[in-house]
């Protein structure tokens, strides 16, 4: 059975889905606030020059864990339909590493015939070879982080890849016979104009990837551009600019077909919508493996330990690598659920609103100031409402 009130096809009682956080990368981009170390290095400390044998012995420890990290779990969830391999930076393992990895999850966890497995990875880890192997491992899906097309902005995020890399990376997926592209782009940087943004999603549209992720950047504290940011060597984007460059990459996209299905995402067709990241904005159950992977499940959100090496000293010594939980109330339940579907072209549904002591008053207001429309028992906020997801719930909960 599938839900098709919110004019999407995720099944209204949907499967879980499973999230592996691969924790490694060959260096840190100074925008990325997501858990990572150079995997030569012992655990978080990278200051050691790698070498090939300390890299292969600490991934060895960390599927190790991993597969110590499945046991605990292997009879609380079921059958997933989704699997999903972020980081980090997935693609840095190479053939057998993955193929390890994905054979320690079968061997764990059941999956559905039909499942969505999605790898990322870095345009310059794509070869042949590789994509290969994914497509020999039911990989079905594959996510590219490319952030740019222009050689000069590339530089400015210190990614390890060109232009003609991406490209050639993209060009080498669609060979290998994948039907099933995501493109991850960021804009709103120093030193990136709309006209150069907007060839960049040209550029990208000549392969007419199945799915965009158009990011804002954001300069979070803990991260190089943020103590650049302090320290005034860069700057932020003002939120004018900012909103410009929302606005016009929806209205670029749109008019090309794409879904714009939530605030940074968008789909050539409704088939291709990210069924795992959907779970995370509709309260569907998922576990997540890895250092620092976030699992949900019957209202308890929990988190493993930021550390590889706690992650691993943790399991290696029978400990769940568990640093925190929250039990949700009905009432946070209920304001999450807000949060998340405003962010989303599936809306909230009324019934979720009718909780809320002056929620027609509240919902005439953000109908009346265009913010969001009322489509098939369901407020869904508009492009403008997008621009503001995060103070639309106000509305309902003050």
């Amino acid at each position: 059975m599938t839900d098709t009130s919110a004019g999407n096809p995720i099944p209204a009682n949907p499967a879980p889905g499973l999230y592996v956080h691969v924790p490694f990368c060959v260096r840190k981009c100074p925008y990325c606030d997501f858990y990572s170390v150079a995997p030569g290095a012992t655990a978080d400390a990278s200051a050691e020059a790698s070498t090939a044998a300390a890299c292969d012995s600490t991934i060895r420890s960390w599927l190790n864990a991993l597969t110590a990290e499945i046991e605990l779990y292997s009879s609380t969830f079921p059958a997933f339909d989704t699997l999903y391999i972020g980081g980090g930076t997935p693609s840095l393992l190479d053939e057998r590493q993955i193929t390890d990895l994905i054979r320690r999850l079968k061997a764990g966890f059941a999956f559905v015939e039909d499942t969505e497995i999605t790898i990322e990875a870095n345009p310059d880890d794509i070869d042949p070879p590789r994509l290969a192997a994914y497509r020999e491992l039911g990989i079905n899906r594959l996510s590219l982080g490319v952030q740019s097309f222009q050689d000069a902005e590339l530089q400015f995020l210190r990614r390890r890849h060109d232009a003609a890399g991406a490209e050639a990376a993209l060009s080498h997926i669609r060979d290998a016979g994948f039907a099933n592209i995501g493109i991850d782009l960021i804009y709103g940087f120093q030193g990136q104009s709309l006209a150069s943004w907007e060839r960049t999603l040209r550029r990208a549209l000549e392969f007419t990837p199945e799915h965009l992720s158009c990011y804002q950047m954001t300069i979070d504290p803990p991260t190089e551009f943020g103590r650049m940011l302090e320290a005034g060597s860069i700057t932020a984007v003002d939120e004018e600019s900012q909103r410009d460059f929302f606005m016009a990459t929806s209205e670029l996209l749109g008019a090309r077909g794409y879904i714009h299905y939530e605030i940074s995402n968008f789909a050539r067709e409704e088939q291709f919508i990210s069924r795992h990241n959907h779970k995370y904005w509709r309260h569907v159950p998922y576990l997540g493996l890895g250092p620092s992977a976030h699992s949900f499940q019957k209202g308890t959100r929990w988190w493993n330990v930021r550390s590889v090496r706690g992650y691993c000293e943790a399991l290696e010594n029978g400990k769940s690598p568990v640093q925190n939980s929250e039990l949700l109330t009905v009432d946070e339940l209920a304001l999450e659920t807000l949060y998340l579907g405003f962010r989303t072209s599936d809306g909230v549904a009324l019934d979720d609103l009718r909780r809320y002591r002056r929620w027609e008053g509240a919902l005439e207001t953000l109908q009346r100031e265009s913010l969001v429309t009322v489509e098939r028992g369901r407020a869904v906020p508009t492009l403008k409402g997008f621009l503001i997801a995060d103070r639309l719930p106000l509305a309902f909960s003050e």
